[in-house]
């Protein structure tokens, strides 16, 4: 079943859960919802994250540090999705914490913490058999990274293959802001559309209100990590943790502030 993406463009919201601490990420997460985030992305902190950008690594090493496992995400997703029922939850985790929770019970514990779906950024949709029937038999939605250097046959089954919606990688490389979109967004998105009707989000280095309305001339959703993982870092730095939720929020409103012109 697709994930409801309630705006046009879409915004999923990345957090790395625990970071500045687990009460304040669930703090975010509330004020995010209500200032317009469609989906939250929970991220589960790993100590070696490859996939992400330095403002990530950061923030994971800093949540391991302070203890953050992945029972504290799933207990979090929980107290998010009973304050919030409408919300898009999403527990986006490396394959190795997984692993060593146990793939069976994470994924009864990840459906009873109220998620609708798993994004595991390591795990190739060509070794998922195992994880994609857990998946399927706690009706928890599996979503996989698409990039563009993807042949037509790979992206064939990560369309077929994935449930709410499928992730679009903006560029090669990792997480991390950018001045610009590339146009193999786009000639991505059009891709994975031959062989999926579900919400297509793109992803990795958007982070401004003019990325939003690019991608949402031809993409379901846009998702924003690394310009709020950062923008936390920034606002516990000088204000405080208590600061960021209200900092999220704000700038979440102003993600949408060409789009709110256009339709008046």
């Amino acid at each position: 079943m697709p994930i409801v993406f309630t705006h046009k463009p879409g915004l999923v919201v990345y957090l790395t859960a625990g970071y500045p601490s687990i009460e304040v990420t669930r703090d975010i997460a509330l004020q995010a919802i209500d200032a317009g985030a469609d989906v939250i992305e929970l991220g589960v902190p790993f100590s070696d994250p490859l996939a992400d950008g330095p403002v990530i690594q950061r923030a994971m090493e800093r949540a391991v540090a302070r203890g953050t496992r992945l029972k504290d995400v799933l207990t979090i997703s929980r107290e998010i999705r009973a304050a919030r029922p409408s919300a898009g939850l999403v527990v986006f985790s490396y394959l190795n914490p997984i692993l060593r929770y146990g793939l069976k019970k994470f994924a009864d514990d990840a459906a009873a913490s109220g998620a609708d779906g798993v994004l595991v950024t390591d795990l190739i949709v060509e070794e998922a058999g195992e994880y994609l029937a857990e998946m399927a038999r706690v009706n928890l939605a599996p979503i996989f990274l698409a990039a563009p250097t993807s042949p037509n046959e790979r992206l064939e089954a990560i369309a077929t293959r994935s449930q709410g919606f499928v992730y679009a990688i903006s560029r090669v490389g990792i997480t991390g802001t950018q001045q610009n979109l590339t146009s193999d967004a786009a000639s991505l998105v059009a891709r994975i559309r031959r062989w999926t009707t579900l919400p297509v989000a793109v992803g990795f280095g958007i982070s401004n209100s003019e990325h939003v309305a690019q991608v949402g001339k031809f993409a379901d959703a846009a998702v924003v990590g690394s310009a709020i993982v950062e923008l936390i870092e920034r606002t516990t730095t000088e204000s405080g943790p208590e600061a960021a939720p209200g900092a999220v929020a704000r700038f979440i409103k102003g993600l949408r502030e060409p789009q709110a012109a256009l339709a008046r």
